[in-house]
């Protein structure tokens, strides 16, 4: 009776909760529900994996780093399933394993450590033991160490022909596209206790000076395709002390040797787990180089703890062990190396690697490999929705799309014309404590702000005054949390559990990064620099970036570096560098609005070879607008946001006005003829 009395008070709940705005939220609070039992159960995972590690032998190499110890469980557990598929080769995780430990006891030579007869050095608590007498058996990564014993008698003349050992956890930077050996080299310099540093491979000149300088590389690998574009750098590479590899052979360059002949030429048997062992998981074990608003590319410090949670990203996906991932992504960037490849390694998938993507080859390709998951950025779901129709886009069995940049009307189309398949829309920063994943397929949404969530991975959105480019503070001083529906600075609480380690080099980069007394005295918060609107139903969606910094073909672009660039041509008196929105286009183009110095004239030529040889191609504007004045604001600041406002209309602008053409490598006049043909997708930029 009393169930019957019950019954129609339930049915008229919903209504009440709609009545009391609580609906909207709790109508999603199953799906709520079943990420966070997902999360706890991933988070459990892998603390219990972290201490079996910390309990294992020491000279195992299941003792050591996150990588070591995940690469030789998936070679005891699933050795002959095929970790890596690139072109025509194939991996399986116990020749990942043996491969990469052939790449770790070649570094370890450049160390000067000697693993004596037949590549063991040791067993056991004593070999343990006779390390740390020497200087390394605490399995720190992060000081020089004392100098180890000579490798061989040759081995003053490895790694490019330097008398100077590498030190432990000395920085080594390789410079090469995504590739097996790739791989390979990152986890063995992880295994040898090294510290690896990824350099995008466009950088040259300058910015790839100061990558190396502010990162404190002591080798750099190179592929032989960049030494044509390196000659340039080669001398101050060499006067900075570096040891010099290339991976492949022929180089013909005095003090650059071949790598892969030293890796080819070592035993592939386990490497002790002590020599890379963290003595803190907030060690830094990796840089990974990332474009702020300040202008060169900064490395940022990524930690132990941080390649160990990147195991969990697939599993937050709902990927599984048996999944095919197509990853198309540079390796240099963390989307590619710690959410692709470690995400994969977290679950024992297979991965399918791309040195670079292919519009037209990608159904094809996940055909051949029967893909089912495809790790994207906006840009590259663009591109493919843009091409004609392939009969081998039917038919396929990708299921799931996990990535971040993609644009709702883009989101749209692709799962109209490729579907049935799911969508996970994420966001996160390279060097940032917070990520969050849309894991209800809500169109144009990058996670939600659930109450559930928030618990699990703390952030808020406060109240953000773009004319004064800070936070809105009440009378306090403390900040305002948003409204639903009102674009808030995303920012997270900075814990032992949720570190900020910042970047290499001087404090002075992380200013900014770092907001205090957000909330409470002395509390401390990460600033993303990104704005975003949480809507009624608790769905997070992007809005902005702060600052002058835009993005474009998945990369950050700062406008003070190209800026830069541009005042170094002395028939040019100004400069002010922008992001335009193009229509059908992800992200934003840069734009430059230029003065000439009188009486110089408008050398395109010189410019376009200029701009070529000192920028990465990203960064390199594909708009040109000749003034006579540059807009200023009262205080003489550069009107960047009317700029990019006006656009680049020749109908409307009566400034002269130029387009990039890549085609033909120069810079041409935007004619109303160009101009139509790049808004009908007839003109690549």
């Amino acid at each position: 009776m009393a169930t019957l009395l019950l019954l129609p008070l339930l049915l008229l709940l919903p209504l009440v909760l709609l009545k009391l705005h609580l609906w909207p939220q709790l109508r999603w609070l199953a799906a709520d529900l079943a990420f966070t039992v997902r999360a706890l159960h991933c988070k459990r995972l892998l603390r219990a994996r972290a201490l079996a590690a910390a309990a294992a032998d020491p000279a195992s190499p299941e003792a050591g780093c996150s990588l070591a110890w995940r690469l030789a469980q998936l070679a005891r557990q699933r050795p002959a399933h095929t970790f890596l598929i690139h072109g025509a080769r194939r991996f399986s995780y116990a020749e990942a394993e043996r491969e990469s430990n052939r790449a770790a006891r070649a570094f370890l030579c450049a160390r000067g450590w000697d693993a004596g007869p037949g590549g063991h050095r040791g067993s056991g608590s004593a070999g343990t033991k006779s390390l740390e007498a020497r200087g390394e058996g605490d399995g720190e990564t992060t000081g020089s160490g004392a100098a180890p014993a000579a490798c061989g008698e040759d081995a003053a003349a490895r790694g490019g022909g330097a008398a100077v050992p590498l030190a432990t956890g000395a920085t080594v930077a390789l410079l090469l596209p995504a590739s097996p050996e790739f791989l390979w080299l990152w986890f063995g310099l992880a295994k040898a206790g090294l510290r690896t540093a990824f350099v995008p491979t466009a950088l040259r000149r300058g910015p790839l000076l100061h990558c190396l300088r502010s990162c404190g590389a002591r080798a750099l690998v190179l592929a032989p395709e960049f030494l044509e574009s390196l000659e340039p750098d080669l001398p101050a590479l060499r006067a900075m002390g570096l040891h010099l590899w290339a991976t492949g052979p022929g180089t013909h360059h005095a003090g650059i040797s071949d790598l892969l002949a030293e890796v080819a030429a070592q035993v592939d048997g386990p490497v002790p787990g002590y020599l890379s062992a963290p003595k803190n998981m907030t060690d830094t074990c990796l840089y990974i180089f990332t474009s702020g608003t300040t202008g060169l590319p900064k490395a940022a410090r990524i930690s132990h703890l941080k390649i160990l949670r990147c195991q969990g990203f697939y599993q937050l996906c709902g990927v599984h062990q048996e999944d095919v991932i197509y990853l198309a992504l540079p390796l240099y960037h963390m989307s590619g190396s710690l959410l692709g490849i470690v995400g994969c390694l977290g679950i024992g998938a297979t991965v399918v690697l791309k040195s670079k993507f292919s519009a037209g080859q990608f159904w094809e390709d996940c055909q051949r490999h029967r893909v089912t998951v495809f790790q994207y950025i906006g840009e590259l779901c663009r591109y493919l929705v843009n091409q004609p129709p392939n009969k081998a886009e039917r038919g396929h069995k990708v299921r799931l799309a996990v990535g971040s940049g993609l644009r709702p009307d883009t989101w749209e189309r692709f799962v109209r014309r490729f579907g049935p398949l799911r969508v996970l829309e994420t966001y996160g920063l390279t060097e940032g404590n917070v990520a969050t994943l849309n894991y209800t397929g809500q169109q144009g949404a990058v996670g939600r702000a659930s109450w559930l969530y928030k618990r699990l991975f703390p952030f808020s959105l406060i109240r953000y005054d773009v004319t004064t480019g800070e936070p809105v503070r009440n009378t306090q001083g403390r900040c305002v949390a948003t409204s639903p529906g009102e674009p808030g600075l995303l920012v997270a609480p900075v814990s032992q559990q949720s570190p900020f380690l910042g970047y290499a080099g001087g404090l002075e980069l992380t200013q900014g990064k770092l907001l205090k007394d957000i909330f409470q005295p002395g509390d401390v918060y990460f600033n993303t620099g990104d704005l975003l609107v949480c809507d009624h139903q608790g769905f997070l969606r992007f809005h902005d970036r702060t600052g002058d910094t835009f993005r474009w073909k998945g990369e950050n672009v700062a406008t003070t570096e190209v800026a830069k660039v541009f005042e170094a041509l002395d028939f040019l008196q100004e400069v002010n560098i922008y992001g335009v929105t193009v229509p059908g286009q992800e992200g934003k183009a840069g734009m430059a609005a230029l003065v000439l110095r009188p009486p110089h004239a408008l050398d395109l030529v010189q410019l376009y070879a200029h701009v070529a040889e000192n920028l990465p191609p990203y960064a390199q504007p594909r708009f040109l607008r000749l003034q006579e004045a540059l807009a200023t604001t009262e205080t003489f600041k550069q009107q960047k946001v009317r700029m990019a406002n006006e656009g680049f209309d020749p109908s409307t602008l009566s400034d002269p006005l130029y387009i990039l053409d890549q085609s033909v490598g120069a810079y041409l006049p935007l004619t109303p003829a160009r101009y139509s043909a790049l808004l009908a997708g007839d003109l690549r930029i």
